[in-house]
């Protein structure tokens, strides 16, 4: 899992009716080095380019347990068993929330860099043409397969948005999370003793701030705020904010109905919604240890030990990178039942040799990590940092296999036993994986 040419291809062809389409990742990489959007109105990110195949996708293939397409990254090696389709689902999610999509934004409090949820994202008001609302129907749909699935996604939406998509109505409260002013400021304006004349002379417009910082005129009778209309402009300033997203929460609901029955999500709070479709974006390596099982090596042994140590002492962050190494996932699933029988799988082999030059390989079709035979805990937790956070496409010129000295690896195209034994195991968890056990 190499970084690849910018004009990578990918090709998503739809499981159900055996559709192929060809789309090009190659705007994406040039509009994340650049900044902005990945082509008018994000058309060209991987997000949008799903997005406008939406009408391929029927029904029941919605409805498939596991996944709804398969992704071939054309000059990257790899043969879509799950990781794939896992790569193409954590890259709209990164798109979501990097700019390079125009349906997320960034909180008030994170744009002011102060309050609760400056991490967070809002559905953009401002996002309403019909482009956008299929958007945002694609979107409910994600939402709704990771339900369905368990398959959680990457996305850090503010609580508000949660709670509205499981039907609940906002409150003030709820818009304080969020923008942390907003309230203050209309206080200020509905309790402030100047006089009439030294109100006026303020020059307030009758406009409020919505959640991307445009100001919207609240009303066509009135331009300025005055004594006489400050109880109004509050009322109308107040509702228009507890509803700016109705039209966006409506689509993305449309979408998830697609897919799972949404009048029963009234009956879930919205963090038990943000659970359902998120997971916890905690990584407990317990339950990640809970489903490892190993090959080549006994679990006892100190190259196993040395990994669990390394992998303790990651930050969430890092973890999260790993993950997306390794099985092209950023969070594991809610629960054990969850994974469908799908191991996690460390392969050691000594055909690479020496070993200390060599990084490790992921198969993330398979949730495997195949490790060299590394000679301390220093030595693994370097080449394990460097894979993760380098390492982020499909590798196919056998990088990984290449000696950090320029020299191949020893023995390794003749090293027939060790091939045979991979290709075994891809024969066996793509069964596995096909027929659910």
């Amino acid at each position: 899992r190499l970084a690849m040419a910018l004009d990578t291809l990918v090709w998503v062809a739809l499981l159900e009716q055996g559709l192929g389409q060809v789309s090009s990742r190659g705007p994406v990489k040039r509009s994340r080095s650049k900044g902005g959007l990945a082509g008018p109105d994000g058309t060209k990110s991987v997000f949008g380019q799903m997005c406008a195949k939406m009408s391929s996708f029927s029904p029941d293939s919605l409805l498939l347990p596991h996944r709804v397409w398969k992704v071939k990254f054309v000059g990257e090696s790899v043969d879509d068993c799950g990781g794939g389709y896992s790569e193409s689902i954590a890259e709209m999610c990164e798109e979501l929330q990097n700019g390079l999509t125009p349906l997320l934004i960034v909180t008030p409090n994170g744009r002011d860099e102060s309050g609760a949820n400056r991490d967070c994202f809002l559905l953009n008001p401002a996002a309403k043409s019909l482009l956008h609302m299929n958007m945002f129907r694609f979107l409910g749909v994600l939402l709704g397969i990771a339900i369905r699935t368990g398959s959680p996604l990457s996305l850090n939406l503010a609580e508000p948005v949660w709670k509205q998509l499981a039907g609940m109505n906002l409150t003030i409260a709820d818009l304080s999370e969020v923008d942390k002013d907003f309230i203050p400021g209309l206080m200020y304006i509905r309790d402030n003793e100047a006089t009439s004349e030294e109100f006026e002379a303020m020059s307030l417009p009758f406009t409020v701030p919505n959640a991307s910082g445009q100001d919207i005129q609240l009303s066509s009778k009135y331009t300025h705020i005055t004594l006489d209309n400050r109880a109004e402009y509050v009322r109308l300033a107040i509702n228009y904010r507890l509803h700016e997203f109705d039209e966006q929460v409506a689509a993305v609901r449309e979408g998830m109905a697609r897919v799972v029955p949404v009048p029963l999500l009234s009956l879930f709070t919205g963090y038990e919604l943000e659970t359902m479709v998120c997971g916890s974006p905690d990584i407990p390596l317990h339950l990640l240890k809970s489903v490892a099982t190993y090959k080549g090596i006994e679990p006892t042994a100190s190259l196993i030990q040395w990994f669990w140590e390394v992998m303790e002492s990651f930050s969430n962050t890092e973890r999260s990178l790993f993950l997306r190494f390794v099985w092209g996932r950023t969070r594991l699933p809610r629960t054990i039942a969850d994974f469908r029988g799908r191991d996690f799988v460390i392969q050691v082999l000594d055909k690479y040799n020496p070993p200390d030059h060599f990084l490790p390989e992921s198969y993330t079709c398979f949730f495997l990590l195949k490790l060299p035979r590394y000679s301390c805990k220093q030595v693994l937790e370097e080449k394990l940092k460097y894979a993760i956070h380098f390492c982020k496409s499909i590798d196919t010129d056998d990088y990984a296999r290449i000696a950090l000295t320029g020299e191949p690896a020893a023995d390794d195209s003749s090293d027939d036993s060790d091939n045979e034994d991979a290709d075994s195991f891809a024969s066996d968890s793509t069964q596995d994986y096909l027929t659910g056990h």
